[in-house]
């Protein structure tokens, strides 16, 4: 009770402050990145230079439990031609991005694969049940699950059901 009352007051602390970040988890779980991601788009186009792909329109991306969906998407590859991991992933055009049942929207969307950050920007609204969080930016890291939203926080807090 003690550290749910303590977490209470720390995110109370951290809405009302002017230059609010709040502290969230996304997914709850690890994302395992090593397993396989399947793609759905209305279209396809490939930079045979950079080996840079650019999917539009109606792009839904999986890999198991994280899912995200946006009008465009590109993934951008490592410049060294012996090893074209990639590196980064844009999205743009409204852009929602899903883990079990956790969700957040924004306008754009980066995920860099080297550190896991993915960071969401443009009105950010991020769900978690109950529990709604808008704000002007989000920065998640998809390997442990940990987030911060940020800009100009604004959330409703529900009190617990002491009848349950």
């Amino acid at each position: 009770m003690r550290a749910a009352a303590f977490s209470f007051i720390v995110l109370v602390f951290s809405v009302v402050s002017a230059a609010a970040q709040v502290a969230i988890g996304f997914g709850g779980v690890a994302h395992d990145s090593r397993q396989p991601v399947e793609v759905t788009a209305d279209s396809l186009t490939v930079n045979q230079e950079t080996g840079n792909a650019v999917f539009t329109g109606n792009v839904i991306i999986i890999q198991g439990e994280l899912r995200m969906a946006a009008g465009e998407v590109t993934v951008v590859y490592g410049a060294d031609p012996d090893n074209r991991d990639i590196r980064e992933v844009r999205a743009t055009g409204g852009v929602l991005v899903t883990r079990g049942s956790d969700a957040a929207e924004g306008q754009s969307a980066l995920y860099e694969v080297a550190s896991s950050l993915m960071t969401l920007s443009g009105s950010v609204l991020v769900t978690q049940g109950p529990t709604a969080i808008s704000g002007d930016g989000m920065v998640v890291n998809i390997a442990t699950g940990d987030g911060t939203v940020e800009g100009r926080v604004r959330t409703i807090l529900q009190p617990a059901d002491e009848s349950q």
